[in-house]
């Protein structure tokens, strides 16, 4: 961040370490932010769940209120009332906190279409309204990727996953065909190179500036693509600068760091106590690795360029408490995992799918239930 923001901040505000500054600040107030979610007793936020869903979603209806709503690159995406923040970032854990309290009450239901899945694409549905609406493609395919995991770990139907599967793919036609400029990307997608002075000029920067830091990197501080020829350097695009300076090595090291937080994140969720607590565990890794793949992906043109910001390093304050309070409640829940519990149980067996989508469920001999 130091690096990247350097250029653009002494641009905007005369002051080369101003963006670097408020990024740090915002990780320092996330550490006592990450202290109340770790302190926190997680099954208060089930009985929050619904309030939260719905101020979360009032906030995004109001980035469409003029004088409150900010707009940015052709999309409105920001409050400024009373301070500037993305209230998509809120948005993402209040959903991941309410579709865990929703799919625990219908855990009888998971599988039925009728009660599970038609309510499901409901709420999916309103989440698409809002988002494509601003419009923001990269943090609806994270959101419906978060959906996704947890609906699976839910113990969704196989048939109807392989049914969200096909209807997925049809939205992702749909979206092409309703929006010319996504189906320009995607154009630039399959072939990067067709205009690389205009719609294809940010992935084939990213793309150059990759190449360029080759496996060791041109060193910290010494990139070339941050002074104003990769637009955003400082957010979608640090992971193309972070690989200019750092070169392949430290670049996949940051990449190992994600899936490491990842495994350790999903081990979480395998040893929750109850499914309340599996399934927010389940939402919060899914949120964080599928953001930072998404990120990385776009980079490297192994998907279409989208914008998102890569977890706990690209700039924005908004986003680094949200996710530093998910982090927090995700060690929470990792406090509640020891002890013999029936899940261990089933685990050593090596009966995963039963522990994730809650099948098989024997009486336990102490309550009978």
């Amino acid at each position: 961040m130091s690096s990247a923001s350097v250029v653009l901040s002494q641009q905007v505000t005369g002051d080369p370490n101003f963006y670097f500054r408020e990024h740090l600040i915002a990780l320092l107030i996330g550490v006592p932010v990450a202290l109340f979610g770790y302190k926190l007793d997680y099954k208060y936020l089930r009985k929050a769940a619904p309030f939260l869903i719905l101020a979360s979603l009032i906030l995004l209806a109001l980035v469409f209120v003029p004088g409150i709503g900010m707009t940015h690159g052709g999309a409105r995406r920001w409050l400024t009332w009373p301070i500037t923040f993305a209230p998509t970032e809120i948005y993402k854990l209040s959903l991941v906190i309410y579709l865990a309290a929703w799919f625990e009450k219908r855990q009888g239901e998971v599988k039925s279409l009728m009660f599970s899945t038609v309510p499901f694409l409901i709420i999916l549905g309103v989440t698409a309204g809002l988002i494509m609406l601003q419009p923001d493609t990269g943090t609806f395919v994270t959101v419906a990727g978060i959906s996704a995991a947890m609906y699976v770990v839910a113990g969704a139907a196989i048939s109807h996953i392989i049914g969200l599967g096909a209807l997925g793919i049809a939205g992702f036609i749909f979206l092409l065909k309703t929006a010319p400029y996504r189906m320009q990307r995607f154009m630039i997608f399959m072939n990067p190179g067709s205009d690389a002075g205009g719609a294809g000029y940010q992935i084939n920067q990213a793309l150059l500036a990759i190449g360029t830091g080759g496996l060791f990197g041109l060193g910290f501080g010494h990139s070339r693509q941050k002074f104003n020829y990769l637009p955003e350097a400082s957010t979608d695009s640090i992971f193309a600068i972070a690989a200019e300076e750092l070169g392949f090595f430290l670049t996949a090291a940051i990449f190992l760091l994600y899936i490491f937080v990842a495994i350790q994140g999903y081990k979480v969720a395998q040893k929750a106590p109850d499914a309340f607590s599996r399934l927010v565990a389940t939402g919060i890794t899914s949120w964080i690795i599928i953001q930072a793949l998404i990120n990385i992906f776009a980079m490297m043109s192994l998907i279409p360029l989208t914008g998102v910001p890569l977890p706990f390093l690209s700039q924005g304050s908004t986003s680094t408490l949200v996710l530093m309070l998910a982090s927090g409640i995700l060690l929470n829940i990792s406090k509640h995992t020891e002890g013999e519990t029936r899940e261990s149980r089933l685990r050593r067996r090596g009966d995963w799918w039963s522990y994730f989508t809650g099948s098989g469920r024997h009486q336990s001999p102490r309550t009978g239930k």
